[in-house]
């Protein structure tokens, strides 16, 4: 009990004071998810409604590894995503390892099967008849799209917040391919982890308690845009 009051105090002062280095510990946390779920979003919309709509030979297969990948163990990404880009790797030679690019890399791809998932799965349950009207009303393609993508406008405000929350709170990739480099690398989690490591429980609470905090603030912040958006249907 002592360790979580320990904690909670340390995590105050520490945000009460501006710690720099927490502050920036967060800023690159949020720097490094939030591309990651930018970059799935932008790729994984698109892919999630050509699955949902187009038919095709082995589109099954094609669905079947997109919900493989939703519970992917991350640490299976950071084996491969740090194998691709070692010195001496298919990639080694744009020197990415222990980098942030390399993380957000790392969380994409972990984040990326999530959105298109979600994202296949909401537009896939709207109502085909939708789909007749509109288009017997002249529509193009594209206008169909995206009125479907509007229509399933919850279920991917839902993949955004789940995508994200998969990436911030990923440990084992960022860890492999970032490496934990103070004021380079080091993330939230990252941080976290090696407080504790060190035995210091009381930074470790407050770690995660900023953790947390960022977590709660963004994830409300969409959950109120999808809340508003479902009162509006």
């Amino acid at each position: 009990m002592d360790l979580i009051v320990e904690g909670i105090t340390r995590a105050f002062w520490l945000l009460v004071k501006g710690d720099r280095e927490v502050f920036r510990i967060a800023l690159l946390t949020l720097k490094v998810s939030g591309t990651a779920t930018l970059i799935s979003l932008a790729i994984g919309v698109p892919l999630g409604t050509v699955l949902a709509l187009a038919r095709f030979r082995g589109r099954t297969a094609v669905a079947s590894l997109i919900n493989t990948g939703m519970g992917l163990p991350p640490v299976v990404v950071g084996l491969w995503v740090s194998i691709m880009l070692w010195r001496y790797g298919p990639l080694g030679h744009l020197r990415l390892l222990y980098t942030p690019t390399a993380m957000v890399i790392a969380q994409t791809l972990i984040a990326l099967p999530i959105v298109t998932g979600l994202t296949m799965s909401g537009i896939g349950q709207l109502d085909e008849g939708i789909r007749v009207q509109v288009l017997s009303l002249g529509a193009t393609r594209l206008q169909l799209v995206w009125l479907l993508v509007r229509e399933a406008r919850l279920a991917i405000l839902a993949a955004v917040i789940a995508g994200f929350g998969r990436a911030v709170s990923e440990i084992g990739a960022s860890m492999m391919v970032g490496g934990n480099v103070v004021g380079q690398t080091r993330v939230l989690t990252t941080a976290t982890s090696m407080e504790v490591s060190r035995g210091n429980f009381g930074t470790a609470i407050a770690l995660s308690l900023v953790l947390m905090g960022i977590s709660l603030c963004i994830t409300a912040f969409l959950t109120h845009l999808q809340q508003k958006g479902r009162s509006s249907t």
